[in-house]
């Protein structure tokens, strides 16, 4: 039980720290929007429940750190319909700085700052990971050849590493991959180093079908990785094109399972958050920084699905006020705040049970019961 202490407490500091600065910035969005557009800020909290500390800047707003690091808001001075308050709330609004006097476009500009702020995070981190650490590169080196490949017939062995093919230079493996594969049964003529010394192959690639079209196929597998250090613009672009993968790939995985090609069993939520933040903090400061990393693109892009409460559902009312000229029903935002506050919580629950069965409690339990 003693031992197993320091891993509890390291999961439970990392999963605060990973939460607080994906809130805080998320949270820090809104904040910085609004002063833009002139709305006055009442509170800017990370978590909630009972503050454990505050204090109120010259600008009027309080700031909080509360005890349950779940989440966090920022108050909007006047954020509520006049007719859904009393006369005596709406005498103390300060004239021009409430969230409802604005325009449709500076409320919807509000509300999206939040989730662009945690993409800005993630090219940041990705930038600084890129610049200190290096970008990782899957380096065109042969890690395995597979028997009676086009690669062996070739000559190819392990360890060599492919400089050129038909003369275009290779930089990483995935150039082997997309020349190939756009070759095949062609032969080509490909440079390897071997020995410190260059040899040349000529490689007659097979073929496959492959959703209507054949492609090349040569045969080895790589998978060595070498870490490349990258000045200021190019860790710059490298962290914006970072960034985009990885939305790209997580909108990828939500889309297969949405049509079902894709398990469910990876949607996690808290709990597996606050796992994996322990286990990334125990291998060291450069995997906490790219799991934050992946983790701020991933909220931002929860932010934006168009589910009422969230900041995309708030966006997709803006639009459609911003069409009609008017602002939607309150009957029709009620509905869809209540229709989304049962996705949410369906998707809460699952995501939670989930949670449970991978860390093993029903296994547990049913030992027991056993």
């Amino acid at each position: 039980m003693l031992s197993a202490f320091p891993d509890l407490l390291r999961t439970v500091l990392a999963f605060v720290v990973v939460l607080g600065v994906l809130v805080f910035i998320h949270e820090l969005g809104h904040y910085l929007a609004a002063r833009w557009r002139g709305v006055h800020v009442e509170a800017f909290s990370v978590g909630f429940g009972r503050a454990l500390t505050q204090w109120t800047d010259r600008r009027g707003t309080v700031w909080k750190v509360a005890w349950l690091p779940l989440g966090g808001y920022v108050k909007l001075h006047g954020q509520e319909r006049p007719q859904d308050v009393s006369p005596e709330v709406r005498a103390s609004w300060l004239p021009g700085q409430t969230f409802h006097d604005k325009s449709v476009g500076s409320r919807a500009i509000i509300v999206a700052a939040g989730p662009i702020a945690n993409f800005l995070l993630a090219m940041v981190l990705f930038a600084i990971l890129f610049m200190v650490s290096g970008r990782p590169v899957t380096v065109p080196v042969v890690g395995e050849v597979l028997p009676d490949g086009a690669a062996a017939r070739g000559g190819m062995v392990a360890d060599d590493r492919i400089q050129f093919i038909n003369g275009e230079e290779i930089v990483t493996f995935e150039d082997v991959q997309r020349i190939v594969s756009a070759n095949p049964a062609t032969r080509l003529s490909i440079t390897v180093e071997r020995d410190g010394g260059p040899k040349e192959l000529s490689v007659l690639t097979d073929s496959r079908e492959s959703n209507g079209r054949k492609v090349g196929l040569l045969g080895i597998r790589g998978g060595k990785v070498e870490y490349q250090a990258l000045g200021p613009i190019d860790a710059l672009i490298g962290g914006i094109t970072q960034t985009w993968r990885v939305t790209m790939d997580t909108l990828s995985g939500v889309g297969q399972m949405i049509t079902g090609s894709r398990g469910t069993e990876e949607l996690g939520g808290p709990l597996r958050i606050a796992q994996l933040s322990g286990q990334v903090a125990s291998i060291g400061l450069a995997s906490m920084i790219s799991f934050i990393a992946v983790l701020s693109v991933n909220l931002g892009l929860i932010n934006l699905f168009p589910i009422p409460v969230l900041d995309g559902g708030h966006l997709v009312f803006y639009l459609a006020e911003a069409i009609r000229g008017r602002p939607l029903s309150m009957r029709a935002q009620e509905y869809g705040f209540r229709a989304g506050i049962a996705v949410l919580g369906g998707l809460f629950v699952f995501a939670t049970w989930n949670d449970l069965t991978q860390i093993g409690l029903f296994r547990w339990v049913a030992g027991l019961i056993g």
